[in-house]
């Protein structure tokens, strides 16, 4: 695959599609299946509390996950990113009911880069609170 987006058609504060990701607790036992993760504060509520949360909280690498999927859902190749880093600075709360949480990911190009690259600025947030800081991709177009 390719890069859908060119580097001609893009210029800092190109704003990528928004998108909202929702996070219940299947989807946490379904990523704990799949990443091997099954520290009990992403699926048991009382050792959650005892460790001082407020309840059972998303996987931080699952929400990294979740917020660069604007990034590859706009260039259209998940190889363009050639880096893509995250500092996790809030817990997404995912209560017991039919609605968990909602992360909500927008993201704006905030740097040109040589070799047609640019770097990507993410914003995640979960209830009003930015969940993840720092977050950035470099990508490369076509």
């Amino acid at each position: 695959m390719t890069a859908k987006v060119t580097f001609g058609s893009v210029e800092v504060g190109t704003e990528l599609p928004a998108q909202s990701f929702p996070v219940t607790r299947a989807t946490l036992v379904q990523y704990a299946g799949a990443s091997g993760d099954f520290n009990p504060i992403h699926w048991n509520e009382k050792f959650a509390r005892e460790v001082g949360l407020p309840d059972v909280i998303g996987h931080g690498m699952f929400t990294m996950a979740e917020a660069i999927r604007v990034v590859t859902d706009w260039v259209g190749d998940p190889g363009a990113v050639v880096e893509y880093g995250v500092r996790f600075t809030k817990p997404v709360v995912v209560p017991n009911d039919d609605e968990g949480a909602l992360v909500e990911v927008s993201g704006k190009v905030a740097a040109l880069l040589d070799d047609k690259r640019v770097r990507v600025d993410l914003t995640a947030m979960c209830d009003g609170k930015k969940v993840l800081g720092m977050s950035r991709a470099v990508v490369q177009l076509g």
